[in-house]
């Protein structure tokens, strides 16, 4: 069927037919929006070792990271592999979530600030971007889809067949860049490469139809959780973790056996391929680019729907750390494999594909067998649903809970748990429309890792500074709305933004010579006489865009045409260019790590300027809020009732613990209990990059 196997496909419908029934079951125990929402806190730690790891883990992450690699070699891993330094701060993320015991972010925002105007409009951001994330998980769930079922070439249009034959004829040329052209080869390469720029080269065309391949995801998706909520997402992210698991590892040993191990993938690589932490000047992802996308996402993970229901949906707070954190650092020593699997890629398939977001499936058809090829879709299928499920859960709580329920107060239980089911059935069609608009899964990663700073900055000081003021906090998200989102929207789909002159800067192309060991490639073409002896070799930098993503030309035949902005308009690389900056020295990664530091630092630059000049909120509205986040967990509703009553009688109560009793801030002194989990998750990490290491330089 189109390219699959039958033993594939009876995978597939045995798969959808176990994760039906799961939701089925699920939904006999779900009697009210605390059980849809929450699964009732009742969550133990086998369920929230899952539940994290399957909503922080994506195949859409696997395809980045593979994707990157390919394309930048290893250092390119960092688009998805910087959240391992986030990890230690989730110790007290889901510490601030479970303390403070709500349903949503939205309800943070109306407790904390007074505010059902801060809680509504961040439900409908979020609400917003939720689209964007389910577009993410759609369409790389369709192409892998797609590089399974490619079509022959006899089978393919006229218009098909041109397209990838000059797909194939721009990469025999650009194989030959570095070493140079004659005049009329230099000439077709640059047309054929605007071509490449504007997506219409295609190393092959596939029978899968992406629409289609939507519609029937998303009602796979949407029964099961409209069935069982967020006990469902729970269940089946049990299973749907050890698919994950294998998706990972299958494709690792084949790989290896056909390129000739260690050994081999070194022979086939170029060493500067290897460095962890990329070239400054031939990656894009040099130290200083890794620290400001680490530090943007920071900020932004707290802003992160899903971040209150799954720690909230613990039965206690200890529960939901440990969770968390096994959870999440078994998902980064997964990733090391993924990351392997990029540099198999560049290996085995360099050159060989028109968009690198296909090299997951392109693999698996190529390394694996009637069967496994069954497993592996079911694989990236599970590690999708796994995250859909759980978030669209989040994302209806959000608009019952901060939108619909302040508009329609006093409904019955069985009233809003209907309203939440199609809630959920509008968030996984907005992804749809996402997914067909936006064709870039390294695009659509780089919105995910900034737009949430919008919110996040107000989160992070809100648990600890008093002082914080509504107002401010309402100016900030407003001007960084319109920085982040709002310009960056308009300007790509205004054709006067896109055909400015100003906007169309790009940086210096450069041509390097650089040392590298030799491939074996470059001995059978003379330029060494053993494997791995240094040689020196030139490599040429393609300008990029400055201001837009890339830069073309309106008509790629007509080497005196017009140009194009193509792809997201970078506002903030805009907005520091009024200081008189001149981006176009730039190197590409050093335009990436200024987005991205801007992104992280303005909100909280501007939040602290704005509280000291305005009035924060009331105090016995604050007391109650610190209140509440400074008491412990209890293990029965009744114990958790006495508790709470004595803190709102004696807000202070707790002011013996802070690290400065009498200041806005509200820091708790540490704890052992602190110390082992924050700075062991950091040991952690240490292993991790040492696994990393040691996985880069084997041979």
């Amino acid at each position: 069927m189109f390219g699959l196997h039958p033993i594939d496909v009876a995978i597939i419908i045995l798969y959808v037919i176990v994760i039906l029934w799961l939701g089925w079951r699920a939904g006999a125990g779900t009697k009210n929006t605390d059980d849809f929402y929450l699964a009732g806190r009742k969550l133990g730690k086998f369920y929230q070792f899952f539940l994290n790891f399957g909503c922080s883990t994506n195949a859409d992450q696997a395809v980045a990271v593979s994707r990157e690699i390919y394309r930048q070699g290893i250092g390119g891993m960092w688009i998805q592999f910087l959240v391992l330094f986030l990890t230690p701060f989730y110790w007290f993320s889901t510490y601030f979530f479970r303390r403070v015991r709500l349903v949503t972010i939205g309800d943070y925002f109306t407790e904390r600030f007074k505010s059902e105007f801060l809680g509504g409009s961040y439900a409908l951001f979020i609400l917003v971007m939720a689209f964007l994330s389910g577009g993410i998980g759609y369409m790389v769930a369709a192409k892998t889809m797609m590089a399974m079922t490619p079509k022959p070439l006899e089978k393919c249009t006229v218009e098909e067949r041109l397209s990838i034959e000059q797909f194939r004829e721009y990469q025999a040329l650009r194989t030959r860049v570095d070493e140079g052209l004659n005049e009329e080869e230099q000439a077709r390469y640059q047309t054929l490469n605007e071509k490449n720029k504007r997506g219409e080269l295609h190393s092959f065309i596939s029978y899968t139809d992406p629409l289609i391949f939507y519609f029937i995801y998303a009602v796979i998706v949407g029964i099961y959780t409209m069935l069982g909520g967020f006990r469902a997402a729970a269940i089946t992210d049990a299973i749907q973790g050890i698919l994950i698991v294998f998706f990972s590892l299958i494709l690792i040993p084949i790989g290896l056996s056909k390129i000739g191990g260690f050994a081999g993938l070194h022979a086939s690589v170029p060493d500067y391929m290897f460095e962890l932490f990329g070239s400054v000047t031939m990656s894009e992802y040099a130290w200083y680019t890794i620290a400001a996308m680490v530090l943007a996402n920071l900020v932004s993970i707290i802003a992160v729907a899903p971040g209150m229901a799954t720690a909230g949906s613990a039965k206690d707070e200890m529960t939901a750390r440990l969770g968390m954190i096994g959870g999440m650092f078994f998902k980064r020593l997964i990733m090391i494999f993924w990351a392997l699997a990029g540099l198999l890629a560049i290996g085995l398939y360099m050159g060989k594909l028109h968009d690198p977001d296909l090299i997951w499936g392109y693999m698996t058809k190529d390394l694996l067998f009637p069967g496994a090829i069954g497993l592996m879709l079911v694989g990236i299928l599970a590690a999708n649903m796994s995250t859909l499920d759980a978030s669209s859960v989040s994302h209806a709580a959000l608009f019952i809970k901060n939108i619909y329920q302040p508009f329609r107060p006093s409904r019955t239980e069985k009233h809003y748990l209907l309203v939440s089911k199609f809630a959920i059935a509008a968030i996984l069609l907005g992804g749809i429309v996402v997914a067909l608009f936006i064709d870039n899964l390294l695009v659509l990663f780089k919105y995910s890792i900034s737009i949430p700073a919008i919110f996040g900055a107000s989160i992070w000081l809100g648990f600890v500074w008093r002082r914080l003021s509504k107002p401010a906090v309402i100016i900030q998200v407003f001007v960084c709305l319109v920085i982040y989102a709002l310009i960056p929207n308009l300007f790509q789909g205004w054709n006067w933004a896109r055909t400015n002159p100003a906007f169309l800067q790009e940086t210096q192309m450069r041509t390097m010579i650089i040392q590298t060991a030799a491939l074996t490639e470059d001995v059978e073409e003379g330029r060494a006489q053993a494997v791995g002896q240094t040689i020196e070799k030139p490599y040429v930098i393609e300008p990029a865009g400055v201001f837009f993503e890339s830069v073309a030309r309106i008509d790629p035949e007509d080497p005196g045409s017009a140009k194009i902005g193509i792809g997201r308009f970078h506002a903030e690389i805009w907005v520091l260019s009024w200081l008189g900056i001149d981006f176009s020295r730039f190197q590409k990664s050093q335009l990436v790590a200024t987005r991205f530091f801007f992104d992280a630092l303005f909100p909280f630059v501007l939040i602290f300027l704005l509280s000291f000049l305005t009035r924060p909120v009331s105090g016995d509205a604050v007391d109650r809020f610190f209140a509440k986040l400074h008491t412990p967990v209890q293990k029965t509703p009744e114990e958790e009732q006495r508790a709470l009553e004595a803190a709102y009688a004696n807000p202070r109560m707790y002011d013996h613990q802070k690290m400065f009793p009498h200041s806005n801030w509200e820091f708790l002194k540490w704890k052992k209990l602190d110390y082992l989990g924050f700075f062991g998750s950091w040991v952690l990490v240490g292993v991790i990059i040492l696994l990393l290491w040691i996985m880069t330089t084997i041979r």
